[in-house]
């Protein structure tokens, strides 16, 4: 093997530990805490968690096998199945991804509406149409026999190779797949999120006004406090610019290369790097590493539940059983010296005080 494949294995086998230890956490904070199961986006971040689990199973491996034997990895069925699964959860994912901004987009510009316009019947609703939008363009690639092994992205996948005297039909498939999945989400992203980041902000300039009215009031306010009140100002409108990028800057960075990759691959006869090829495709895999932490654990009730979770592991382990039983012996010790010093103190005999004539 070469240095770069070398490398691009490492890349895959991170990417597949990651993948699966976060995502495993956020299942469990679903399955453990009442309240993320009773909230609408749950339902969502859940279907985009099993999408993440069994790509992390079934088509990352096949791709680490690929790239370590430099050659067709299992037999051409088990590569159909694969082929079948890589096309139905990359479009599930991304089309959940589209159903949670456009959740948060109704919660922040519809707060007082929002229960009554987004129920879990329309979350069940909402799914079932990605599921069915991702089957059938799925089922219609495995019927027609376009996927395969690709040697360009060491996966089974989509394959124009596999198209012989359908190359049009495939072309047609490959643009109608790409602009339904990818192109749609990204254009829900960008109008949802730039539009809560729109309302963040003026939420945040009225915050504002009513910060500064409050310093000019103030005249005798320490400048240390005026500047801490002006530097938190900052950090509001900083920290909701940040958390939209994000959104929106993990989907383009990961999906971005790939699908451009495929579109070129169509209509440009000339050669393309199989390096750059399996690097596209390590960034696709990627995006499933990094959902958990950009839409579930680094928010604030996953983590308190990971905290709770993970001191209730601590408090069983034997030796903070041990540590624990000590406490409780010291404190006995304590109670029962306290309760003796009292006896004694209650069983002294009184003194006679002299009385005065």
């Amino acid at each position: 093997m070469h240095a770069v494949d070398i490398a691009a294995s490492v890349l895959v086998l991170g990417i597949i530990v990651v993948s699966l230890l976060s995502n495993v956490v956020v299942l469990i904070c679903f399955l453990y805490n009442p309240e993320i199961r009773k909230q609408v986006p749950g339902l969502f971040i859940l279907n985009l968690t099993f999408c993440n689990l069994l790509l992390s199973v079934s088509n990352m491996p096949l791709t680490l096998a690929g790239l370590i034997t430099k050659g067709h990895p299992g037999g051409s069925g088990l590569c159909q199945i694969v082929g079948f699964l890589d096309t139905f959860l990359t479009t599930n994912s991304m089309l959940s991804m589209a159903a949670l901004s456009i959740d948060r987009w109704v919660a922040v510009v519809f707060p007082l509406s929002y229960h009554s316009r987004i129920r879990h019947r329309d979350a069940v609703i909402a799914l079932g149409y990605t599921w069915i939008h991702s089957l059938c363009f799925s089922t219609v690639a495995t019927c027609r026999s376009w996927v395969g092994y690709h040697h360009l992205y060491a996966s089974c996948t989509l394959c124009n190779v596999r198209a012989n005297g359908a190359g049009t039909q495939f072309i047609i498939f490959t643009v109608v797949l790409h602009s339904l999945t990818f192109l749609l989400t990204l254009i829900v992203l960008c109008v949802t999120y730039l539009k809560v980041l729109k309302v963040a902000r003026f939420h945040c300039k009225r915050i504002d006004v009513i910060t500064m009215q409050t310093l000019v009031l103030l005249v005798d306010i320490h400048p240390s406090v005026r500047q801490k009140c002006l530097d938190e100002q900052k950090r509001r409108r900083q920290r909701a610019t940040k958390k939209i990028s994000t959104f929106i800057g993990t989907f383009v960075v990961c999906f971005t290369p790939y699908i451009i990759t495929r579109i070129v691959e169509l209509f440009c006869p000339g050669p393309i790097s199989p390096h750059w090829g399996v690097l596209s495709k390590c960034l696709a895999y990627s995006k499933a590493a990094s959902d958990p932490f950009v839409y579930s654990l680094l928010r604030h009730q996953y983590r308190k539940t990971c905290s709770h979770l993970a001191n209730k592991v601590l408090k069983r382990s034997p030796l903070n059983s041990s540590s624990r039983r000590v406490e409780n012996s010291a404190g006995r010790s304590d109670t029962n010296s306290t309760a003796n010093t009292n006896t004694n103190t209650n069983t002294q005999p009184p003194v006679n005080k002299p009385s005065i004539p």
